[in-house]
């Protein structure tokens, strides 16, 4: 390889590959930073919201609302998470020039989380249908918010890591 004819020589090929391989490092942190912080409140909002919402969506009867009103809710919050995720996404896309990915996580981290997080979230409405008690819906709210904060901060440390 030559740059305005004069050959690199071995100790110039070696720095060039470290200058590459430093800038795909700092790619791969970039895609791995945590949401930003206005979205991270949105998602464990979401994530604390939604068990109170499925248990009276699941409800045989009308709890503290009536089922419809619970289904319009669901809808209503799930499609204003749709957008914010979005926008959230949107922006880090402007902000950064990278896609926001979760597949450079590593996968100790984002499997426990995408296998966990959902059968937390409908376990505790389905408890709450089969025994009546609302403590499963304050339980499983409070948990899956501490789950979401407890994976944010993970993820800012992972990228203070290798950033």
């Amino acid at each position: 390889m030559e740059t305005n004819g004069v050959p690199l020589t071995p100790e110039q090929a070696r720095a060039a590959l470290a200058d590459t391989e430093r800038v795909r490092a700092s790619a791969t942190a970039l895609t791995a930073t945590p949401w930003p912080t206005w979205f991270f409140v949105t998602l464990t909002l979401y994530v604390a919201v939604l068990p109170i919402v499925l248990g009276g969506v699941m409800t045989d009867g009308d709890w503290l609302l009536p089922r419809p009103a619970w289904m319009a809710t669901l809808l209503a919050i799930t499609a204003l998470y749709a957008a914010l995720l979005s926008v959230a996404t949107k922006t880090w896309r402007d902000r950064t020039g990278v896609a926001l990915r979760l597949d450079v996580l590593p996968k100790r981290a984002t499997l426990p989380l995408m296998i966990g997080l959902p059968l937390l979230l409908v376990g505790g409405p389905y408890a709450f249908g089969a025994t009546g008690r609302p403590a499963w819906l304050i339980a499983t709210s409070l948990l899956g918010a501490a789950v979401s904060v407890g994976f944010h901060l993970a993820f800012v440390r992972l990228h203070r890591r290798t950033a």
